[in-house]
């Protein structure tokens, strides 16, 4: 990219990198200087004057103008005119002003009058960063077809972006930017994001590359594997036989089985040794007991805090928490991290150090529960692998409902029925301790009710440092949980059949489509309840008509705006300012296609 010292100096300061970000940064505005020799009142206008007095009073500067093009005095006024604006009007010079004309019984009067120095055309106005005329100056030495042809645009979409920055009259006919013209910056946007993207992938030499099968382990089971897991399992076949070490991340909705698939991964990494990381002791113990159970063949052994410092180079397949990370690990063909979004990017970081060798790494799977939307998905395809499992083993049957105050009867009622029958309930709120800022009841507040009407009842929280083993102690024992989100990802519990989730409409849908994926884990019937202090939330109405996860992350995205993948803050409010993710797929495939990203 070839720019000017100046123009390099404008770059950095507007926050860009390429003459494509440039055409991003439309003009807010346009101002007609067409010199005319009819008066327009009531309308901006350019006028060619020459400056006849200037009087300044306290707060204003008042300009006597003969406007030649219709041969007229003009009276302008500036109201607390800045330093700068009273070198513009000098008595007797000659020159093109502009502003807004209103003129009463014969007296014409323009108010904030500006120089522009120039008549002829349309001017854009713009509010990017640097000053409009700086700006202006920018784009008219920079931004041309040659430089957006040689950044990789289509003709098609040159043409549209720059209407918008060199227009003719007919800007002015519509209030809103065309279909043309939206579609182009959308494209614009998404394709230098995602060649931003692409450039973050790095290509390393896999330290293993395994030939392997996994039709032999799948027979072996005692069920099928769907179809969706297959797909998954064989992309992932194809992955670690490559010589460069694969980067993929497996998106699965609540339930969907992702379970067989990690191990499925470290079965056809076998005789090679696999490691894989969970964010929690209980997570670690479920996947360990799973591998134990349906990995026979592999020697596996589970480590955490509180595990006792063993030779690992002995096994084939490492399951931990992050205490691996404080553990002298041996070679692995494979390292997999289980909710990945749980683990900070220094962490990951820290594991795939642990295992590389050199510039050779091992083969790196991430997997993760929070369904994200295809469209995010096809994004995120330009630095790193994705499959999505996005049906289910088996169709869980829940019931959704949204419930107020006056439910509460009903709701008790049902909580006794599901415990009579040997059933769990979980109730989450929204704090641990009493807030005035939220009208709803806290951990502390509530407990008492439960407890008292109630045995077996359980209470954790975030903070709480036993929470783990409460949620152990719970599933066996327990009736009813007390918890805040903590327990919105990771433990199985297959006696929980209803959840009842207390100022619901705080909540993400995302998460709350985690809470519901607690319940019916092992396909007995089961309850969501939404409580809610509101007397309508069209967001909750809709959650309950969507049994999807990667339909409920289109509709977080419609009810909340989505976030920045490059920057890793997602859902965090900052956002693409002209794609929609939810409405334009066929826009960010395209791109996909044009950048040829597989």
């Amino acid at each position: 990219m070839n720019l000017t010292k100046e123009q390099a100096v404008k770059f950095k300061k507007l926050g860009i990198n390429s003459f494509s970000e440039l055409a991003l940064c439309i003009p807010h505005s346009y101002e007609d200087y067409t010199l005319r020799d009819k008066l327009q009142i009531h309308k901006t206008q350019l006028i060619d004057a020459t400056v006849e007095s200037v009087y300044r009073s306290p707060n204003s500067l008042q300009i006597t103008f003969y406007a030649h093009n219709f041969g007229h005095h003009v009276m302008g006024v500036l109201f607390r005119p800045k330093p700068y604006m009273m070198h513009q009007f000098i008595v007797g010079e000659r020159d093109y002003y502009y502003g807004l004309i209103e003129c009463k019984v014969g007296h014409c009067s323009m108010s904030m009058p500006r120089k522009v120095g120039s008549s002829g055309g349309i001017a854009p106005k713009y509010k990017c960063g640097l000053r409009s005329d700086v700006m202006l100056r920018l784009v008219q030495t920079a931004l041309n077809a040659e430089n957006l042809r040689g950044e990789g645009l289509s003709e098609k979409v040159i043409n549209a972006v720059l209407k918008l920055h060199f227009p003719d009259e007919t800007i002015f006919e519509s209030k809103e930017l065309s279909k043309e013209s939206l579609d182009a910056l959308k494209y614009i946007e998404l394709f230098t994001y995602m060649k931003q993207l692409s450039a973050k992938r790095r290509y390393f030499e896999a330290l293993k590359s395994p030939k392997s099968k996994y039709d032999k382990w799948a027979k072996t089971l005692p069920f099928e594997l769907t179809a969706e897991q297959i797909n998954a399992i064989e992309e992932i076949q194809k992955d670690i036989s490559k010589d460069i070490a694969a980067k993929r991340m497996v998106v699965g909705d609540v339930g969907s089985g992702k379970t067989m698939v990690i191990l499925a991964s470290a079965f056809m990494m076998a005789p090679h040794r696999s490691i894989l990381m969970a964010p929690t002791t209980i997570l670690a113990n479920q996947l360990f007991e799973e591998a134990q159970k349906f990995l026979p063949n592999l020697r596996t052994v589970l480590v955490t805090n509180k595990t006792k410092k063993v030779d690992l180079s002995e096994y084939d397949f490492i399951i931990g928490t992050h205490a691996l990370l404080y553990r002298e690990l041996p070679e692995a063909g494979l390292v997999m991290v289980d909710e990945q979004h749980r683990f900070g990017t220094q962490q990951r970081n820290m594991l795939d150090k642990l295992v590389s060798e050199g510039p050779r790494k091992p083969h790196f799977l991430q997997f993760s529960a929070t369904p994200i939307p295809r469209t995010q998905a096809m994004i995120e395809t330009a630095h790193i692998d994705v499959s999505l499992i996005t049906s289910t083993p088996f169709t869980k049957d829940i019931d959704s409902k949204v419930i107020h105050k006056s439910d509460f009867k009903e709701l008790l009622v049902k909580i006794k029925e599901e415990i009579a029958e040997g059933n769990q309930v979980l109730l989450v709120y929204p704090l641990v301790e009493q807030s005035e800022m939220i009208e709803y009841q806290s951990i502390d507040e509530a407990r008492v009710y439960w407890e008292k009407n109630f045995d077996g009842v359980y209470v954790t929280h975030g903070k709480d440092k036993e929470k783990e083993q409460v949620l152990f102690d719970f599933r066996e024992n327990g009736k009813i949980l007390i918890a805040t989100t903590v327990v919105e990802v990771g433990i199985s519990l297959p006696r929980l059949t209803t959840v009842v989730i207390v100022g619901a409409e705080r909540l993400g849908l995302s998460t709350l489509h985690q809470l519901r994926g607690r319940v019916s884990r092992a396909g007995l019937k089961g309850y969501c309840y939404l409580y809610t202090n509101k007397n309508s939330s069209e967001r909750l109405d809709e959650f309950v008509n969507t049994t999807s996860g990667f339909d409920i992350a289109n509709l977080d995205l419609k009810f909340r705006k989505s976030g920045d993948l490059l920057k890793g803050a997602n859902q965090s409010g900052t956002q693409f300012r002209f794609v929609d993710l939810v409405e334009d797929e066929e826009i960010v495939r395209s791109v996909k296609n044009d950048l040829k990203l597989k």
